[in-house]
């Protein structure tokens, strides 16, 4: 068990960079199983899912070799089309290995994905998806099991909901597709630009990146390349919220503001100074924060992803928050670590009141997932006494050395196993 210690009532101030986002890597990593050859991939974090997902590819008959914020994938001309179980129940993102899977090897054996427990999250989109493409599944002894007569097919694919990980999965499979492939109601997140930006320089030919209609003409071979991860918004906007709950002054670089307009946006209704330019923001906290409302949505709403280290925020506020989760029905689960540093929230049905006190006291406390894990750290960097947050390695699965650079910034931080 890995446990970080934080000792509370230190303003921060400083700058951290911010490397490639988690969410576009993993996915970036996969789509080199498309074309063979060698690739190299840039602004890559050193976080544990990183090292999983190499695993994973290494599994299929690839190569994974990890530099200094780079990595190289050697893909061959015959793939192994399998991911074991024991790998994809670590990691959420090793589903997207079914799509590109399909169009390499016309099948794939898939484990049924893993990962933070964040609720019901069905891969029945994906399926949906693929089957319209002409694949066929089954579910044997919970490896999901999935052949392709022939080629795919290129066919209009709508999502009942802007699903990330669907959007992606029919990408992957429709870029080798015979004939065009469009998906409506896509996922419009960044990290989707970003994938998307990867494949077209890959030989892909693929449209409407960033909105809700996603076009894929077929293509019959594509080739490697290399590319630059886009900025990971939820590490900037974790730091901003980091700088805004001590009451401190941070400077993030390396990112993109207009990523985060609505995280940002939402910093300054609590009471923060919020300044941005291009590939930098900066946060100034308040001395006890504001209350406010707010929903998660998919991009370009308030992510999920910030949610909890928002609330950490707002349990100190001057008032009643409330907000909405509307993606992940198990999100809350950290609610009741909060409370036991003294944060007064009561949950009802999808909602979470949150009534700020005037402070916050250090105690034992358990990471649930990546994010809950970070905001647990930012509150402790509010309260009183010393907090031990058990469990941290599923902040490693996020964040590149995260009590490194808090500790850069002015924190006291610590780590044991």
């Amino acid at each position: 068990m890995t446990t970080i210690s934080v000792e509370g009532g230190r303003a921060l101030g400083g700058t951290v960079n911010v490397r490639g986002a988690k969410n576009a890597v993993l996915k970036e990593m996969v789509s080199a199983v498309l074309a063979p050859g060698r690739h190299r991939l840039r602004n890559v974090p050193a976080i544990a899912d990183v090292e999983l997902m190499s695993e994973v590819l290494a599994h299929t008959g690839c190569r994974v070799e990890i530099g200094d914020h780079e990595l190289w994938t050697v893909v061959p001309e015959t793939l192994n089309p399998v991911a074991p179980i024991e790998l994809v129940r670590q990691m959420r993102a090793s589903i997207l290995v079914l799509g590109p899977l399909l169009a390499r090897c016309g099948e794939a054996r898939v484990a049924l994905p893993g990962g933070d427990d964040l609720g019901a999250r069905p891969i029945e989109w994906h399926l949906e998806g693929l089957e319209q493409m002409g694949a066929e599944f089954a579910l044997v002894h919970g490896e999901l099991i999935g052949r392709v007569p022939g080629r795919l097919k290129g066919t209009e694919v709508e999502l009942p909901f802007p699903s990330v990980g669907a959007t992606e999965n029919v990408i992957f499979a429709a870029v080798l597709a015979e004939g065009p492939t469009v998906i409506v109601n896509a996922a419009r997140e960044p990290e989707i630009e970003d994938l998307i930006t990867q494949l077209n320089a890959m030989g892909a030919v693929i449209s409407g990146g960033g909105s809700s209609i996603v076009t894929i003409e077929g293509v019959d071979r594509l080739s490697p390349v290399e590319h630059s991860a886009v900025a990971d918004r939820l590490e900037a906007g974790t730091f901003g919220i980091a700088a805004a709950i001590t009451g401190g002054d941070v400077t993030v670089t390396g990112c993109q503001p207009k990523h985060l307009r609505m995280e940002l946006r939402k910093l300054s209704d609590a009471g923060c100074e919020v300044e941005q330019g291009e590939g930098w923001l900066r946060v100034i906290g308040p001395d006890r924060p504001t209350p406010v409302d707010f929903a998660t949505l998919p991009f370009p709403g308030f992510h999920t992803d910030m949610h909890p280290q928002m609330v950490a925020l707002l349990s100190v506020a001057s008032g009643t928050s409330v907000i909405t989760e509307n993606l992940y029905d198990a999100r809350f689960r950290y609610v009741g670590e909060l409370a036991r540093m003294g944060a007064d929230i009561s949950i009802e049905g999808q909602h979470a009141v949150i009534r700020g006190v005037e402070a916050l006291s250090g105690c034992p406390v358990l990471a649930p997932d990546i994010r809950a894990g970070a905001a647990l750290v930012l509150a402790g960097l509010r309260a009183e006494g010393v907090t031990e947050v058990a469990d941290a390695f599923h902040i490693d699965r996020g964040y590149e050395d995260f009590a490194g650079r808090l500790t850069s910034l002015g924190a006291v931080i610590s780590r044991s196993s």
